[in-house]
């Protein structure tokens, strides 16, 4: 079979014929473009107007209160810091013991600490020193002790203590023993 032969009209016409249906398909495509925007612009009125009535007055506070937490956090962090960075010493550590012993109005029987060792603490580097005590005297002057080396030890505190009454002394009070372990740690960088 031979190639069509087409006259120029007929040319002519299948040529505009093609060009409408190209003609047609874009502004079908156009239109739903169109419509598309049309839609995109309206959501984003209606999201400009809501972010317009946000009344950002009622958050200021919060803000500030936030910031006044962050700055009340940070600055006990910087207080922690610098009171766990003393340096421990054994004589130190037994002297301080005594004297808050001699406040309390307790006798020390026996006092015995570890070495000076390094561990982590809470992924901290920190020098640590424990400490055993065996005290007597009156029940409520052994529970001031107590209380007062949890006081007294800025970066200590009693591991462990054990109180055992014996009677009453000679003032009406009641006599005891205690057993006391504790622990002071020091910072020691990274």
């Amino acid at each position: 079979m031979k190639g069509l032969k087409l006259s120029k009209t007929s040319w002519l016409i299948l040529s505009a014929g093609i060009f409408l249906v190209i003609l047609v398909s874009l502004g079908v495509t156009r239109s739903g473009q169109l419509k598309e925007q049309n839609r995109l612009e309206e959501e984003l009125s209606v999201s400009t107007l809501r972010v317009e009535k946000i009344d950002m007055t009622d958050m200021r506070p919060q803000l500030d209160e936030l910031e006044s937490r962050l700055d009340e956090a940070e600055s006990q962090h910087n207080e922690a810091a610098a009171r766990l960075n003393q340096m421990i010493d054994s004589v130190d550590v037994t002297d301080k013991f005594f004297a808050i012993a001699g406040y309390s109005n307790v006798q020390i029987n026996t006092l015995s600490n570890s070495q000076l060792s390094l561990q982590k603490v809470n992924g901290v580097n920190c020098a640590t020193i424990s400490i055993g005590a065996s005290i007597s005297g009156d029940i409520s002057d052994i529970t001031d002790f107590i209380i007062s080396l949890n006081d007294g030890y800025t970066t200590g505190y009693v591991q462990s203590a054990q109180i055992s009454t014996g009677g009453e002394s000679s003032d009406n009070n009641t006599s005891a023993t205690a057993t006391i372990q504790m622990i002071v740690h020091s910072y020691e960088g990274k």
